[in-house]
C-alpha cells in the first residue's frame, strides 16, 4: 500500500471515531433540548412535550438516532437547527467563512514569523536578541488565547480607543473588515508564532550540530548558506507538523476569541448551540472543524513526505 493510501485509511478511521464522539458528546450534556426550546417559563402538557420529542426524533432509542444521523450524513444532510429554524449547512457556511478568514491569516502569518525568527534564534542562541525572543515566546505561548484577547481588548479598544470592540464591520468594505479583525488576528498570530518560534529554534539548534552542517562549514560555506541551503529544510519538518496540529488548536482558541470580540463566526454559533442544546447545529459545527483539522494534517503529511523521502518509506 502506498504512502498516500495508508495515510487516507488512517485518517478515515479517525474520522469514523470522531463521528461517533460527535454524536454522543452533545447527548452527554445535562439538560433537555425540548425544554430549552420552549423555555422554562412556558407551561405545556406532557402530551405536547412528547409530541415535540417525536417531531425532533428524540423519542427514538439512541441506536436508531445514531443510524438516522449516519444516514443523513451519507446524503450530505447535517440536520435542521432546533433554535435557528434552518438547515445546519446553510447556517454554518457563512459563519465558517469568517472564522476561516481570520484563523487562516493567523496560521499562515504565525508559521512565517515562527520560521524566520525561530531559525535565527536557533542559529545564534548566544545572542541577547535570541534569548529575549525565547523568553517572550515562552510567555505568550503559556497564555490562553482568550486571556490575551481580553488584555488586548481592554488596552487597545476600551482604554486607547484604537480599534472597535465588537463586530465584523461597520460597512462591508475591506478597510472596515480589516480594522475590526486586526485585534483578533493579532492575538491568534502572536499565539501561533510564539509556539512556532520555540519549535523552530529547538529544531535549528539540533540540526545545526549535525554532521552535514559541520561538513558544509568545513568546506568553507558561509553561515547564511549553511542555514538556508541545508539546515532550514530539515529543521522545518517539525514546524510543518506543528502547524497542522496548531490548526485545530487555533481553531478551538478562535472560538473563545470570537466570543470575546463578539464576532459572528463559528465560535458564537457553537456557544449558542451548547447553551440551547441544539444537537444538530453542534454536531454539524464540530464535524466541520474535525474535517478541517484532518485535512490540514493530511496536507502536512504529504508536504513532509515530499521534503523527506525517508518518511514515505517509513510510512508504507
Amino acid at each position: 500500500m502506498g504512502f498516500i493510501g495508508a495515510r487516507c485509511i488512517r485518517y478515515a478511521v479517525s474520522l469514523f471515531f470522531i463521528v461517533i464522539l460527535n454524536f454522543l458528546l452533545p447527548r452527554a450534556m445535562p439538560g433537555d433540548p425540548v425544554m430549552n426550546l420552549i423555555g422554562e417559563d412556558t407551561m405545556v402538557t406532557e402530551a405536547t412535550l412528547a409530541a415535540l420529542r417525536a417531531k425532533l426524533g428524540l423519542d427514538l432509542p439512541i441506536g436508531a438516532q445514531f443510524w438516522s444521523y449516519i444516514s443523513s450524513l451519507c446524503h450530505g444532510d447535517l440536520g435542521y437547527s432546533y433554535h435557528l429554524n434552518g438547515q445546519v449547512l446553510d447556517l454554518l457556511l457563512p459563519r465558517m467563512g469568517w472564522t476561516l478568514l481570520f484563523t487562516g491569516i493567523a496560521v499562515v502569518a504565525g508559521a512565517a514569523i515562527g520560521l524566520g525568527i525561530g531559525a535565527f534564534a536557533g542559529w545564534r542562541p548566544e545572542r541577547t536578541g535570541s534569548r529575549v525572543t525565547s523568553v517572550l515566546s515562552l510567555a505568550i505561548s503559556c497564555t490562553p488565547p482568550y486571556f490575551l484577547a481580553l488584555l488586548f481588548l481592554s488596552l487597545f479598544s476600551f482604554r486607547l480607543g484604537l480599534f472597535p470592540f465588537k463586530g465584523l464591520y461597520d460597512e462591508p468594505t475591506i478597510g472596515s473588515i480589516a480594522w475590526h479583525l486586526f485585534l483578533p488576528v493579532l492575538v491568534l498570530t502572536l499565539f501561533a508564532a510564539s509556539r512556532n518560534i520555540l519549535i523552530m529554534r529547538g529544531s535549528v539548534l539540533q540540526e545545526g550540530g549535525s554532521l552535514y552542517a559541520l561538513y558544509a562549514r568545513a568546506k568553507g560555506c558561509s553561515d547564511r548558506f549553511v542555514l538556508f541551503g541545508h539546515v532550514l529544510k530539515n529543521a522545518s519538518l517539525p514546524l510543518i507538523t506543528q502547524v497542522a496540529l496548531d490548526f485545530g488548536f487555533i481553531f478551538s482558541g478562535a472560538l473563545f476569541v470570537e466570543i470575546v470580540f463578539s464576532l459572528n463566526g463559528m465560535g458564537t454559533l457553537i456557544y449558542d448551540a451548547v447553551m440551547g442544546r441544539d444537537y444538530p447545529l453542534l454536531q454539524g459545527a464540530l464535524l466541520i472543524i474535525a474535517i478541517t483539522v484532518i485535512a490540514a494534517n493530511l496536507a502536512a503529511d504529504l508536504i513532509c513526505a515530499r521534503i523527506d523521502p525517508r518518511l514515505r518509506e517509513a510510512g508504507r
